[in-house]
């Protein structure tokens, strides 16, 4: 298949989309397939620029804001139309993590252009990002998810409705990144503020004590339920990208019926987004043995420490076959049935 990988852009998560992609690329090569590349803030790479251009690691803190904002000064979403390696490509395999890769804006523009994409559609992308609106199609769907209020919400309300400590995050963000758990009143605007830094929507959200599990979604069925153990309270940008801190263990160590019902409350969320092709859902297994639904990811990473190859290596699916299997899908869904 002629490939092209789509990475880079200017979110946030533009470290993890580069190295996923270093994964994504070697990975389809292996199996034989002609892969291009496109960063979506600067354009095509060429093969001679790939090992100067794309880190294969991610580091222990998301790119400053500051540099973000000076890519946005780079090629316009529109532009992608007008490149041969996207109008010629079989399938555009998107290594894009955040904000207008993963909300619904470049899936829109790539139906637009009419060149099929993995992952899901841009109607299921950008309700997903929204974790608002995910957390009300879970509710309505009958999944389980923390009690939660967009700011702006006092101290005092938060204080009489969830008490402490509550989770604040940017609405559409992923990676952790803007996010704090805060234990008491007097940091409690201080987060609103950072969070406010990378979304103009603000979630605050009841803290869910547990063990922090992960179901893979591929092909309408689920892979191994994981559990990630993490050195911090939380699974946060460093744990997620940094080698070494967090365990990560598939399958999980969990009696049947939990993983059953991991698997069933993964796919119940997953089309309850309308979602496609490949996706992970997070959750918290409580002491009580309840399972809460965190957010789901429509474009998990894929980098070497991620989860969804990890769950995927233990039903013995090779990464490089992974890759492919998500390309073939695509086609699949996009040309051999666009309905």
């Amino acid at each position: 298949m002629r490939v092209t990988v789509l990475t880079g852009g200017t979110s946030a998560e533009r470290d993890v989309a580069l190295a996923s992609a270093v994964q994504v690329i070697g990975a389809l090569r292996s199996r034989g397939h002609d892969v291009a590349v496109v960063d979506t803030a600067r354009g095509y790479i060429p093969e001679s620029d790939e090992g100067a251009l794309l880190p294969g690691m991610v580091g222990t803190e998301p790119p400053p804001i500051d540099r973000l904002h000076a890519l946005e000064r780079g090629l316009l979403l529109s532009g992608l139309a007008d490149l041969a390696v996207v109008r010629d490509a079989e399938v555009l395999f998107l290594a894009l993590h955040g904000g207008r890769g993963e909300d619904g804006t470049i899936q829109t523009l790539l139906e637009m252009v009419g060149v099929p994409y993995t992952g899901s559609g841009r109607l299921g992308s950008a309700m997903a990002m929204d974790k608002d609106i995910s957390k009300r199609l879970f509710r309505a769907a009958g999944v389980q998810t923390a009690d939660w209020v967009m700011a702006p919400a006092s101290r005092t309300q938060v204080d009489r409705d969830f008490g402490w400590p509550v989770v604040v995050k940017p609405s559409k963000q992923g990676s952790t990144v803007g996010l704090t758990v805060v234990k008491s009143q007097d940091k409690y605007d201080a987060a609103v503020t950072l969070a406010r830094q990378f979304d103009d929507e603000v979630m605050i959200e009841r803290f869910v004590p547990g063990r922090e599990l992960t179901v893979g979604v591929l092909e309408g069925g689920t892979l191994p339920v994981g559990e990630i153990i993490p050195r911090h309270e939380i699974f946060d940008y460093e744990c997620k990208y940094t080698p070494g801190m967090s365990q990560e263990i598939f399958p999980a160590d969990l009696p049947e019926a939990v993983s059953a019902e991991c698997g069933r409350l993964s796919l119940v969320a997953h089309e309850a987004l309308k979602l496609g092709g490949y996706s992970r859902v997070d959750f918290r297994l409580t002491p009580a043995g309840e399972l809460f639904c965190l957010e789901v990811n429509t474009l998990p990473g894929m980098t070497a420490t991620s989860l969804l190859p990890q769950a995927a290596g233990a039903v013995g699916i090779q990464f490089p076959e992974l890759c492919e299997r998500i390309c073939r899908a695509a086609r699949r869904v996009r040309v051999e049935d666009p309905s």
